[in-house]
């Protein structure tokens, strides 16, 4: 009997959206079990062989889960924002928006053709407000938050501005780019411009001057890995070591709690 592989994976294919079989709901009956694969840049390319190279384990391994009685929850997305994005619309003239969206939909088709066991209800895309405004909240909850050092936790920045009014920098264990030493009364006689300036020197989410890998013809600051021997790994434009203001995040104030937090997770050596 001949295997006709493309009219049986079409019939199933077709019967797995149909019926949603990897719909994941909640079920308090079954333990749960989260499987999360790294979300591709949706090119215009579609996927390239190192992506199905990893998905195709993760879905074994989603399938074997289920197969034990979890409840899987196995999503996929899209990290659509980026500068090829960018760099593609600006070549092209083409708004990045119908490009992303019409790259997305030929990696849907290329997964859908090898099967995966996605619950697509659950899809994520970077590049859609409904996601991004949850990204912009974050930041402004970091803006609005400075790390104390006793408590070992973010809190509101509007303490911090309290103890200033009352007793200036003294007794203070925050983080910090510089130790700052000023009095409630000097604290007091700052203009507003000043104030401000001084709590970027505390906020988890804050401006500062930083050495950064500089691109002009690309029009931005590149990563470390988006630079090989002097040039933009895009396009192979010079690249500049210059000092710039952009905004920075206090990642470093959590280092210990990081660290603490390894003794607490089920991971290997």
């Amino acid at each position: 009997m001949e295997y006709n592989f493309r009219e049986i994976e079409k019939k199933w294919h077709e019967y797995w959206i149909a019926n949603k079989v990897y719909k994941v709901e909640k079920n308090t009956d079954k333990p749960k079990y989260y499987v999360l694969d790294m979300f591709p840049y949706p090119s215009g390319a579609g996927l390239h062989v190192g992506h199905p190279l990893g998905y195709i384990a993760s879905d074994i391994y989603s399938r074997y889960k289920r197969l034990q009685g979890f409840n899987v929850l196995h999503p996929m997305g899209y990290d659509a924002y980026g500068l090829p994005a960018e760099q593609y619309a600006i070549q092209t003239g083409q708004h990045p928006e119908v490009t992303t969206k019409k790259n997305i939909a030929r990696y849907r088709e290329q997964m859908d053709k090898i099967g995966f066991s996605y619950d697509w209800n659950r899809e994520i895309r970077t590049c859609d407000p409904e996601y991004y405004k949850w990204t912009q909240w974050a930041f402004i909850q970091m803006f609005n938050s400075y790390y104390c050092n006793d408590k070992k936790q973010a809190r509101p920045i509007s303490e911090l501005v309290a103890a200033f009014e009352q007793s200036g920098t003294e007794g203070l264990n925050v983080a910090c780019s510089e130790e700052l030493h000023f009095t409630a009364g000097e604290w007091k006689a700052k203009n507003d411009k000043e104030k401000q300036e001084i709590l970027l020197n505390y906020r988890i989410a804050y401006r500062g001057e930083t050495m950064v890998n500089w691109c002009a013809a690309l029009g931005t600051v590149l990563a470390n890995d988006e630079v090989v021997n002097g040039v933009s790994e895009r396009g192979g434009y010079p690249v500049e070591q210059k000092i710039m203001r952009q905004w920075c995040l206090r990642v470093s104030a959590y280092a210990q709690r990081l660290l603490d937090g390894l003794e607490t997770i089920d991971w290997t050596d």
